[in-house]
């Protein structure tokens, strides 16, 4: 069983910037390709950008291409999200996300294992 452990959410104003990080139990952790999905009060988990194993793939939603970079430190067993330029619509809960295959991927039923989440509140 994979324990995933988000942290670094917290509030910040319109602009700023907050990096998320994701610790994974399993030594096997740097197999596993990584995603990070969110979701807002009232809508569906959606994608927010994921890496494979080796970090040399990754992908983007469209609504933070450009402001978000996605990393991994694999002798760490962690992943992490750096979050640039950050807007009010980016206010969710961000959950880290674990894929028992080195292939990233955007689609949510393809990930294994969650983390319970870590809030992120942009004001305006």
């Amino acid at each position: 069983q994979v324990q995933l452990v988000e942290s670094g959410g917290g509030l910040v104003q319109a602009g700023g910037s907050l990096r998320l990080s994701c610790a994974a139990s399993e030594r096997t952790f740097s197999m596993f390709a990584m995603g990070w999905f969110r979701q807002a009060p009232g809508k569906e988990r959606e994608f927010v950008a994921a890496i494979s194993w080796s970090g040399g793939v990754t992908y983007y939603a469209d609504s933070v291409k450009g402001r978000f970079t996605i990393s991994r430190d694999n002798g760490k067993n962690t992943v992490y999200l750096q979050m640039n330029s950050l807007k009010p619509e980016d206010t969710a809960d961000y959950y880290c996300a674990a894929r028992t295959s080195p292939t990233a991927t955007t689609r949510r039923v393809q990930y294994d294992y969650w983390g319970r989440g870590t809030q992120v509140t942009v004001s305006s």
